[in-house]
């Protein structure tokens, strides 16, 4: 082939090629375009106001067209739709929320959250009316004053449980373990719970402290708690954070601390946001003896439980017994916005020190040592009884099986588990001693 020919052929072949590579530069181009488009704000802004306008225009009840009301609704399905914890705050809500966190507020009782997207009882507090109604871990409140709660946020619940003392409320519950749903009128009170309970010295010399959850003065009273019946020369440790719906993280970092040397890392948090990684220290230099230490979670174990329970387990310091705690485990930041309002966004997550994340997985036992509904039920009315005895009001505990038999007390299995557990470590560590 002549030597033009052939360069004309080579000529056509690069012009070619450039052709189909700037048709495929075109649209790439247009393609980024249009992905850029979805995302663009000032057109999807667009959208917005155009569905707002045919809305006021055609919707067949004028009473709720004002720009606010479909500003203030589109705002809330905004945020709800992101997670449960994160929320719209009307100037109504947003006082509200700062008359609650600056004081007490009456109500029934009970810690609630969405589980699987049904509003969940995630722990019953103590001494309080919805423990005393005999509500559980894991019920789910399906109605309220015969309103379903079905497309309900967990705010607005919230706010429907919540009320002046001396008040009633009738919720209806599902039983999972059971199927049975049932109403449950409770009268709601001013909420005021002791965190520490049952600080005692069981057989054998094995301690047994409960918190039930983390207020301000938690880390006090464990601490006063613990020095009671150390006196008493314990052989080990049953820390039980069951049905412990969290509370302050400050006062659960504290907690940990009492076992942790000073510095050790209990907790952080992340975000997108840089700002949002922060980092939780044991401030104390005084951790108590290194005796065998076992701490109960189960279900209703969140948040500030979850942390305690995480970091011990992660420093090796103690051995977890019960079963996978709820799983919450997230920050919301209250950040207000014009017009008197706020929004309520989760801006990070927590992180125990190994980097395990808590929220929606929760803290795995190392013992897994289950117990069923029933059991746990008789096991918090005992408590309710022992209590307050006089109160003709709480469930009672069965006394009798259905063949006339005399049933006898539940047994708390996981409790038994964690003492044998630290008995069969001293038991080790004696035998090890005496072979040295």
């Amino acid at each position: 082939m002549p030597r033009r020919a052939s360069s004309l052929i080579f000529i056509a072949l690069l012009l070619g090629s450039f052709a189909l590579g700037w048709r495929v530069q075109i649209l790439s181009a247009a393609a980024e375009d249009k992905e850029q488009d979805k995302e663009s704000a000032y057109r999807n802004f667009e959208l917005f106001t155009s569905v707002m306008e045919i809305i006021r225009k055609d919707y067949v009840d004028g009473s709720k067209l004002s720009y606010q009301d479909l500003t203030y609704s589109a705002l809330k399905g905004m945020l709800s739709g992101l997670d449960p914890h994160s929320q719209f705050m009307e100037p109504s809500n947003y006082e509200e929320m700062k008359q609650e966190t600056g004081g007490q507020f009456g109500g029934i009782g009970v810690v609630v959250g969405m589980k699987d997207g049904v509003l969940t009882i995630i722990s019953p507090m103590e001494d309080t009316p919805g423990f005393k109604a005999g509500l559980l871990p894991n019920d789910k409140i399906i109605r309220i004053e015969g309103k379903s709660t079905e497309r309900l946020s967990l705010g607005d619940a919230v706010k429907q449980l919540r009320g002046m003392p001396s008040t009633k409320v009738t919720i209806t519950i599902l039983r999972p373990s059971t199927r049975e749903v049932k109403d449950v009128v409770i009268v709601r009170a001013m909420i005021k719970v002791e965190s520490v309970k049952d600080a005692k010295v069981m057989d054998g010399g094995i301690g047994y402290v409960r918190i039930v959850q983390f207020n301000e003065p938690t880390a006090d009273e464990f601490e006063k708690a613990l020095q009671k019946i150390e006196k008493d020369g314990l052989v080990g440790l049953v820390l039980d954070l069951r049905n412990n719906p969290g509370g302050l993280l400050e006062s659960a970092v504290d907690v940990a601390g009492k076992f942790l040397p000073k510095d050790q890392l209990v907790v952080f948090t992340e975000g997108r946001n840089p700002a949002a990684k922060q980092e939780y220290r044991v401030r104390s230099s005084k951790p108590h003896p290194d005796y065998p230490l076992v701490v109960l979670i189960n279900e209703g174990s969140a948040s500030g439980a979850e942390i305690v329970a995480g970091a011990l387990q992660d420093t090796k310091r103690a051995v977890l017994v019960g079963e996978t705690s709820f799983g919450k485990g997230s920050v919301q930041s209250v950040i207000p916005v014009k017009g008197n309002c706020a929004i309520r966004l989760t801006t990070a997550k927590y992180y125990t020190p190994s980097r395990k994340v808590i929220h929606e997985h929760g803290i795995t036992p190392d013992i897994l040592v289950p117990m069923s509904d029933e059991d746990w039920s008789q096991i918090l009315i005992q408590r309710s009884q022992a209590a307050d005895p006089a109160n003709k009001e709480a469930p009672k505990a069965e006394e009798f099986l259905p063949d006339g038999t005399r049933k006898l007390p539940a047994r708390d299995l996981q409790l038994d588990r964690a003492v044998d557990l630290i008995k069969g470590i001293n038991a080790f560590k004696n035998r090890v001693g005496r072979e040295k």
